[in-house]
């Protein structure tokens, strides 16, 4: 298995932090709270095989304030994770993370031990941790089996609630659609964490974006930052491994946009002043 992992970057108070730590996973410092995005750390998956470790080990997390899970499916909803990261906190800190799921969800999660579950639906608002989050449209579907198609699916617009500073959208998995300029038009995000990979056969992008339909949705968007992320990590669409960032970079480069996108790797962080300056480190 390729990949090192390292010891997360912290960030100074009032700075955003982006952490990579694999395929759609995240650690976002905002606010100054602690937020996972759809964390996965495990080695399988059922039928899939890591090919990558994680960028973060759960031991080396910081204390987690909120977790987000985008939707059910195994690759973004690890109950060994999410179970393992509930256990890490309460060490540290004593407590235990709020989770936010999609309508649908909250089943898959209230048993685990979180102090709070708290179930969105397409725009809806939450203040929690002293963060803004608002789930946001995409276009996939969120069944965790092959039958329960009642269960929800987004993605996420996070920002500090209460303090001038950078916010976040992590779109979820999703095919290229007219949600990208709606984000864009009702939140304006700064930074833009969109999926690259799992696009052929071209029938997989009913569901997923290719690198240049990403591209396209960043631009329409009208974030500063691109940091893309659901690639190298799980072998999920049959296009090589190391085709989606080759491909994006060289789309960047046509548009102008390549200054923009930031291609992270496992365990390295992009820092966010509060002006809006990026910085990878």
């Amino acid at each position: 298995m390729m990949g090192e992992p390292q010891l997360p970057e912290m960030v100074a108070p009032g700075e955003t932090g982006i952490t990579f730590l694999g395929h759609s996973s995240f650690l976002l410092q905002i606010g100054g709270r602690n937020v996972l995005v759809d964390p996965v750390f495990s080695t399988r998956l059922i039928v899939l095989r890591r090919q990558r470790r994680p960028g973060v080990l759960v031991p080396d997390l910081p204390p987690i304030d909120l977790v987000l899970v985008t939707h059910a499916h195994m690759d973004h909803l690890d109950k060994n994770s999410l179970r393992r990261v509930i256990r890490a906190t309460r060490r540290l800190r004593g407590t235990v993370p709020e989770v936010v799921v999609p309508h649908g969800v909250e089943d898959l999660v209230e048993w685990m031990g979180f102090s709070r579950v708290h179930g969105l639906g397409w725009w809806d608002e939450l203040e929690v941790a002293d963060l803004r989050v608002t789930m946001t449209p995409c276009q996939h579907w969120g069944a965790r089996m092959f039958r329960d198609m009642h269960r929800g699916y987004g993605g996420y617009v996070i920002a500090a609630a209460r303090a001038t500073g950078q916010s976040v959208y992590h779109s979820g998995d999703t095919a290229y659609f007219p949600g990208f300029a709606q984000v864009g038009e009702r939140l304006r995000p700064d930074v833009a964490l969109l999926p690259i990979g799992a696009y052929f056969p071209d029938t997989y992008r009913s569901v997923h974006t290719s690198p240049e339909e990403a591209l396209r949705g960043f631009v329409e968007c009208g974030a500063k930052w691109m940091v893309p992320m659901h690639f190298g990590t799980f072998r999920l669409g049959r296009e090589p491994m190391e085709e989606p960032v080759q491909r994006l970079e060289a789309e960047a480069g046509r548009l102008g946009v390549a200054p923009q996108v930031r291609v992270l790797k496992e365990g390295e962080t992009m820092r966010l002043s509060p002006a809006g300056g990026g910085s990878q480190v």
